[in-house]
Parts: structure tokens; sequence; C-alpha cells
């Protein structure tokens, strides 16, 4: 009686609150928590209800990834009642934490396969054609997610003023996007990295079906393992460092820095915690991506990260929030995965499918509600300040694909 006396109030509350809520529990009651509802939870069993005691997001996503609760209703209006529930009945107080993992070679590749070692077919059934895992940039209201992921693309690589014959690497290349058009558009000489087995067996055959062996390449290779310094004119790192580690932001920023030639540029382009102590996402957000989404991912505040660039010798020329495009990115991302469910289901099992479509859906809200934030830093490394070629506005960086090879 203790599971269900509890519930009651809950539901007591949540009607209180007009949550959009219609729920069908094991013994034939429906309680409707408001007039018009858009979501139905289905709780087959009486121990269900230990998930709602308090319902927290890591709880709920819980139940509904492994199966002891059942959803019905559009993922993003499930996601936004789930976190509705959380914020009515979890402690205010609750603010987040800070947990600093460790972070070696074995556990970092091992975090990295989980996550994008589900299939690249899988991917495919929500990504655009270019494979391209990270957030687009949309100049219009009507572009397309090909047409926004591409802008992408040439955004960073104009940030970066890439030029024909100058060498560029990719920390954590994905399905290889950035370093196909950083050789064929802009005729550099391009090299990729990735942790990702499917991703590397993907990307070398994507370079030789391209035919551009001689100016791209693709290693399996720890960033941390890269040899030599002074070596690149251009880095880029994208989606990558998130998976660094707050302790180790120092040695990642310090190593591309060696890396790149004086006076060379580098831009991160990585998700950030709102939290100004870089702490988890709050009413059990980051506790649900820790275990079934992002093992070992941590997301430091802006400030810090721009704070370890600077100390790893790396000038910050500019930086831009693409907060709001991320957000789009990532309902686009949810809605295709959603209009692909039986493909998905058949490619890597419902509990993953459920997995992908709920921590979709919950980062379009992340995103579009400010509880995280994504920039690109640009940073130079500062050798000769005053030679440094550096134009004086920021109108170079929207010039398109115009400075490309065409």
């Amino acid at each position: 009686m203790f599971l269900e006396n509890r519930f009651d109030k809950l539901i007591k509350l949540a009607s209180q609150s007009n949550i959009p809520l219609r729920l069908e529990l094991w013994n034939g009651r429906q309680v409707s928590c408001s007039p018009e509802p858009t979501v139905t939870i289905v709780i087959p069993t009486l121990s269900a209800l230990r998930y709602f005691i308090p319902p927290d997001l890591n709880k709920l996503g819980e139940a509904f990834v492994d199966g002891h609760i059942r959803a019905e209703g559009s993922i993003h209006e499930v996601f936004r009642v789930a976190q509705e529930l959380a914020v009515r009945f979890t402690a205010q107080t609750h603010t987040g934490f800070q947990l600093l993992r460790r972070h070696s070679r074995s556990r970092d590749r091992k975090a990295i396969q989980y996550h994008y070692d589900v299939s690249n077919e899988f991917y495919s059934l929500f990504l655009d054609r270019q494979m391209v895992y990270s957030c687009a940039y949309y100049k219009n209201e009507s572009d397309a997610l090909e047409t926004a992921q591409t802008q992408k693309l040439d955004h960073i690589l104009n940030k970066l003023m890439l030029k024909p014959g100058e060498r560029f690497l990719d920390i954590g290349c994905g399905w290889g996007a950035l370093i196909v058009r950083a050789a064929k558009q802009y005729g550099a000489h391009a090299t990729g990295i990735t942790l990702s087995e499917n991703q590397f067996n993907y990307v070398r055959e994507r370079i030789r079906a391209e035919g551009l062996q001689e100016r791209c390449n693709v290693e399996l290779r720890d960033y941390r393992d890269l040899p030599g310094a002074g070596q690149f004119d251009k880095i880029a790192s994208v989606g990558m460092f998130e998976h660094v580690g707050l302790k180790n932001l120092g040695l990642y920023f310090g190593k591309v820095c060696a890396l790149l030639k004086d006076d060379g540029l580098a831009l991160n382009h990585g998700i950030t915690s709102s939290d100004i102590d870089s702490r988890e996402a709050r009413f059990g957000a980051g506790e649900f991506i820790e275990r079934y989404v992002f093992p070992a991912g941590e997301l430091p505040h802006i400030s810090l990260a721009l704070k370890e660039m600077a100390g790893a010798g790396l000038e910050v020329v500019d930086v831009e929030s693409l907060r709001r495009h991320y957000a789009r990115t990532c309902r686009e991302w949810a809605d295709r995965l959603e209009s692909n469910r039986d493909r998905a289901i058949a490619i890597a099992g419902g509990r993953t499918f459920r997995i992908w479509e709920i921590y979709l859906a919950g980062c379009a809200y992340a995103f579009a509600n400010g509880w995280v934030n994504i920039y690109q830093a640009l940073g130079c490394k500062a050798k000769n300040t005053a030679a440094r070629q550096l134009p004086a506005t920021r109108d170079y960086m929207y010039a398109g694909a115009e400075t490309a090879i065409k």
C-alpha cells in the first residue's frame, strides 16, 4: 500500500498542475491529469510504481528504456511530460553534481565504441547523407538538414581560413564528412582520427570511393598518441572534447597547441554545461545520459573551456554559440529516427531504439531550453602576435564555400 499511497499523492499533485498526462494502471484504473492529455503512460505492474517515487528523469528513463512502462504520444511530448513530472516532484534544491571520472586510453576507447559502434546503418536512419553527427548550421528557416550540415562544414573551414596545400587535422572525425570536404573542396591535405572501428572502416572506404587517397587519410588513433609537433596548419575538433574529461582539458588543449604550427588556427566545437561549476544536468538527466548514452562523458562550462584553451597557449579569437541550431538539429534527428522506427528496431533492437529516441528528444528539449549549450571556440597558437594575419572583422566567416576550390 505504501507505493500506491505515494503514487496517489503524485497523481493528485499532477492533476493540480494540469500536466497533460493520462495514466493506465495494471488494475484497469485510468486517470487523466488534465482535460486534454498529450501523453499516455501505461503502468503494467504494481512494482513499476517505484519509478515514480519520486519521478526524476533517470528513473523514468530507465523504466521507459527497459520496458517497465510504455509511453504513447509524440516522443517530444513524452519527454516534455516526463520533465514536468521531474521538475514538480524532484527536490528543487537539486542542482546537479560534478563527478570527475577516470579517463584512460582503454576506458575512453570503450566509451567511444559503446556510443558510436551501434552500427553505421542505424545512424544513417536519422543523420544526413554525409553522416554528420554534430550540430547543423541553419542560415534560413527553410534549410533542409542536408543543406544545413554542409553549411556547418563550410562554416568551420572558413573560420579556419583553410587554404589549398595546408595540413588539416580533424580530432574525432566521425564518418569523415569534414576531412573529405577539406580535401575535395578546399584542397587541403586532411587527416582524421577516431577511436570507433565502425567509423574508421567507413571513412577509409569513403576516401577510396572519392579517389582522395593522395590528400586524405584516416587513422584509428587516440589524440594523445599523435606523434610530432608543429605539423598541422589547422586543426578542428567537432563533438569530441565532451569525451575528454574535465581533469584532462589542459592536456587536451595542450596537445592541440603542440600539434599546431606557430600562428596556426584551431577550432573546438563542443557541447558545454550551462552550470557555471560544470555540474551534471539536473533532475536525473545527467545520470541517465551517463548510464545509457555517453559513459564517462563530462561537460565543462564555456568559461572553463576557454580558460584551459588560453592556459595551453591558444589565444581565443572568436566564440560563437550554436545552441538554437542544435535544438533544431536534434529535433530533426528524433523525427527521422521515429519515421524509421521499424527499421531501427530491426537493426538495433527495441531497447536501443528507445534509448536513442528519448535521448534525441531530450537533447532537443535541453538545447531549446538552455539546459546545455554548444560553442565554437576559435584559437590561434600565440607565438608571433604582431605578425599574425587575422582579418579585422568576422565577415570572412560567412562567405559560404566561396573560398573553396571550384
